[in-house]
């Protein structure tokens, strides 16, 4: 799908859904990541994110749209436009738009947790704490006892 076939899409989608026209732009950003589209308040164009569409489908795609043309109408008509507004949840929910995208798969991948790299271990009562950044174990003392720490590098094929 090209940018020409979006802006039709996004017009038959705002007279059916909406009853107004769509009289601005609307264009792919494959540069998106964490969101599925955006509207701009000054241009009143519209973005949207392709990944969503190739790794969801139309449906998706299509309730992405209907949240960003629920922005678009509300702020054309000085209405509460913004996700906190009871009009735009109200406008949100009556024409069937999504109010979050779902997480695109390669995001997913980059969330993963990060496992535990680093333990200090208490020289008095052995008390263990783990950390994912290396720390200054000079500037902190155990919990426990107030004792002096200790920091050991973990083996990441070993432990978790």
């Amino acid at each position: 799908m090209d940018n020409d076939m979006l802006q039709s899409w996004i017009e038959q989608i705002s007279l059916d859904s909406f009853g107004r026209p769509f009289l601005h732009r609307a264009t792919f950003n494959d540069r998106l990541r964490t969101t599925g589209g955006r509207y701009f308040t000054k241009s009143h164009n519209i973005e949207i994110n392709p990944k969503q569409l190739t790794a969801y489908g139309r449906e998706e795609t299509e309730k992405i749209i209907k949240h960003e043309l629920c922005h678009y109408h509300l702020h054309l008509m000085n209405r509460g436009y913004q996700h906190r507004d009871a009009d735009f949840r109200k406008l949100l929910a009556a024409v069937g738009g999504s109010r979050f995208c779902k997480s695109l798969p390669e995001v997913q991948a980059a969330r993963r947790v990060i496992p535990h790299r680093y333990k200090l271990v208490c020289r008095k009562c052995g008390m263990e704490y783990l950390r994912k950044r290396k720390v200054n174990p000079a500037k902190y003392v155990c919990g426990k006892c107030r004792g002096k720490l200790q920091i050991f590098m973990l083996d990441l094929a070993t432990e978790t």
